[in-house]
């Protein structure tokens, strides 16, 4: 497998191979996934050596001296991070580690699982050589996560979460022991050491992949969700309806290397049915007790905490824990707090403009996720994200004012009125007729 022809044909590949010297390695995923031949999604390089040069010779760079690192962007979206090669040790479980430099091979040994601890030479002598830690090799050819030493979940528990994305995402089976340590790690309390803001980047990265409601559901099955917040849980089927639902919301529609030579690695297979068998069933044990916590990235994910006393005060709290933003915070306690107050009122909606009142204060994840929960609300959702959210009037407040009508409230409210008709269906989808209705009370 020609790793480095592959390697140039990538975003920033050609720019990287050009400006490379000896020591410098390309290292962890993207060796991983160039073996299981998919396309990386970034690019890590390991210099044992002058890393900061290496940068400058890429590009402008953002440098991070603590951790002898720098992120060069280069245009057309490319993203390559620089790193010298280096040991961690850590003051204390879940801290930030303390690094010096080191040879290549202690850094492969202070990765996260073997099938990342993995470099490929680009320059020199060795280039084109692939270099591993024990068992990085057939760990990768069986499709199998194994961490590399026994308090590796302890030193860093955000690897809980990752070893969930790349169970997934991956289609590996986590090795025996590694997934004692897990379980060890999560009863243990390993995730309480971590700050909230550390937690929060892996759960946001949970939530970008592929198919997040898998890797969920993995988190769950785990007990890392409830190590988050002990009363935060996640139920498949009823994501999957919310999903469904939402697609219709007009927002979501818009020659081999010689050296240590790992040969190539299986393809990543399809984690799917697999994680769908895993995850919890929805239930229906009384729509009251399962208010739900909606996050926005990329797609609408739901997850959910019992009930409280304030729901949206508490999916508030945790969040900020999590250093979401206001923005994603505010939406998403908002939709929480509503879902309840829904799944009875949107039944009971019985003329579109009375729907239109009910849900036009919440955000369409709340909408969607009451229609997830009980089926005699699903119609109604439905209909409000995949069609009268859309319905608009031909006219505006300058055509009101163009008719005499005095700059004030009174236009909102006439705009108001002839869109609640215009929903009901009293109104044609003409300009002409709109605007006679909202001038009807004038003179």
């Amino acid at each position: 497998m020609d790793l480095l022809g592959r390697l140039g044909e990538l975003p920033g590949g050609e720019r990287l191979l050009a400006a490379a010297t000896p020591g410098a390695y390309l290292v962890g995923g993207a060796v991983r996934d160039l073996l299981l031949g998919q396309a990386p999604r970034e690019l890590d390089v390991v210099v044992e050596g002058d890393a900061a040069a290496l940068a400058a010779a890429l590009g402008a760079a953002v440098e991070h001296p603590r951790f002898g690192t720098a992120l060069v962007e280069l245009p057309g979206g490319a993203r390559i991070d620089v790193a010298r090669a280096r040991r961690e040790r850590y003051a204390a479980p879940g801290a930030l580690p303390d690094v010096e430099p080191a040879s290549l091979a202690e850094d492969l040994l202070r990765r996260d699982f073997t099938v990342n601890a993995i470099a490929l030479a680009l320059a020199g002598k060795r280039r084109g050589e692939l270099r591993a830690a024990p068992h990085a090799c057939e760990d990768l050819r069986a499709g199998r996560l194994r961490v590399l030493h026994g308090r590796s979940f302890e030193d860093d528990p955000t690897r809980l979460l990752r070893l969930a994305r790349y169970r997934t995402r991956l289609g590996f089976a986590v090795q025996e022991e590694t997934a004692g340590l897990a379980e060890q790690a999560v009863a243990g309390g390993a995730l309480a050491t971590v700050s909230g803001a550390r937690l929060g980047a892996e759960l946001r990265l949970v939530l970008a992949e592929p198919d997040p409601v898998v890797t969920l559901a993995e988190l769950e099955r785990r007990g890392v969700l409830r190590a988050l917040h002990p009363r935060l849980r996640f139920e498949a089927a009823v994501l999957r309806r919310a999903v469904q639902l939402l697609a219709a919301d007009a927002e979501v529609g818009e020659g081999r290397p010689a050296g240590d030579g790992c040969t190539e690695g299986r393809p990543a297979a399809d984690a799917h049915a697999e994680g769908r068998r895993a995850a919890p069933g929805a239930g229906r044990d009384g729509r009251a007790d399962r208010p739900y916590l909606p996050l926005r990235a990329g797609v609408p994910l739901p997850l959910a905490l019992r009930a409280g006393d304030d729901r949206g005060a508490e999916v508030a709290a945790l969040l900020d824990r999590l250093e979401f933003t206001a923005g994603e915070r505010d939406r998403v306690a908002a939709a929480a707090a509503a879902v309840s107050e829904l799944v009875d009122g949107l039944p009971r909606a019985a003329r579109p403009s009375a729907l239109r009142e009910l849900v036009l204060a919440v955000p369409s994840e709340g909408v969607a996720l009451a229609g997830a929960l009980d089926e005699a609300a699903a119609a109604p959702a439905r209909r409000w994200l995949g069609e009268l959210r859309a319905v608009r009037l031909r006219i505006g407040g300058e055509d009101l004012l163009a008719a005499g009508v005095p700059q004030g409230p009174e236009i909102g409210r006439r705009l108001e009125a002839t869109l609640r008709r215009r929903l009901d269906g009293e109104l044609p989808d003409e300009r002409g007729a709109q605007l006679r209705a909202a001038l009807e009370r004038h003179g």
